[in-house]
């Protein structure tokens, strides 16, 4: 436990802290594990690289400000300078909110696929999500329309994606953070991200659509945006220029 958050490590060097979404606050195992450091592997020839995930069991009241909060205890207590930070998607949001609540963390942040508030598709999507962990319905089918935009594709990637809930019963967790993330919008406070930035999105990203990232670019005070033409949104940070991209700036 990274100061009471679930961690995985891997690499040498600087501290890079990692911020992801994760259906259950927990490290990730299996496949999700795999893929996860196959997708830092270039990152952990530079840095000691920290996935750090959510506490178990946080209040279903938990704003985005009070998960930046949560971050930003573990990082003060861990480190002694401010670190670079890495995040992807919903992990973006709440390092968005950790560097502009907490600016004296933060020294650079690279962001994928995200932006100051979610889209019209990723908020209704996300909410279906929430709507049906209520019901007591494998929820994942909800986030199928954000993937593509094809009818005939998101029948079948819903099928996918009910069978991806397996046997778990308890989603609570998850719908506390993207039920935090429905009320998250940085717009009026982009200013007080202090940290450079590097915003790589997907031209086709439907879950936070370029037009947003360029908003948000646009509000922060030194950061830069690159888009990835043709990119859906998982597509972006799985994409071999992601890793190069973010060295660039990083190193």
């Amino acid at each position: 436990m990274l100061s009471g958050l679930p961690y995985l490590s891997a690499g040498s060097g600087p501290p890079l802290v990692v911020l992801l979404f994760t259906p259950q606050a927990a490290n990730p195992r299996g496949v999700a594990r795999w893929s996860t450091m196959r997708m830092l592997r270039r990152f952990t020839e530079h840095f000691t690289v920290y996935v750090v995930n959510r506490p178990p069991g946080l209040p279903s009241t938990t704003t985005m400000a009070d998960l930046a909060a949560v971050y930003a205890a573990a990082i003060s207590a861990t480190f002694e300078d401010r670190v670079h930070v890495l995040a992807i998607s919903t992990g973006g949001s709440i390092a968005l909110q950790l560097a502009a609540d907490h600016p004296d963390l933060v020294d650079r942040l690279v962001l994928g696929g995200t932006a100051c508030t979610l889209g019209p598709v990723g908020r209704r999507a996300q909410r279906g999500y929430i709507e049906r962990a209520r019901q007591g319905r494998r929820p994942s089918p909800a986030l199928a329309e954000v993937v593509t935009e094809s009818d005939v594709g998101r029948r079948l990637l819903a099928g996918l994606l009910w069978l991806s809930d397996g046997g778990r019963e308890d989603h609570t967790d998850a719908v506390t953070v993207l039920n935090a993330e429905d009320g998250f919008d940085l717009r009026g406070r982009l200013h007080d991200v202090k940290a450079p930035t590097l915003l790589i999105q997907g031209e086709k990203d439907l879950v936070y659509p370029v037009e947003l990232a360029r908003q948000t670019v646009d509000g922060l005070p030194d950061a830069r945006l690159v888009v990835y033409a043709g990119r859906s949104h998982s597509g972006t940070f799985n994409d071999k220029r992601f890793a190069r991209d973010a060295l660039v700036f990083l190193i």
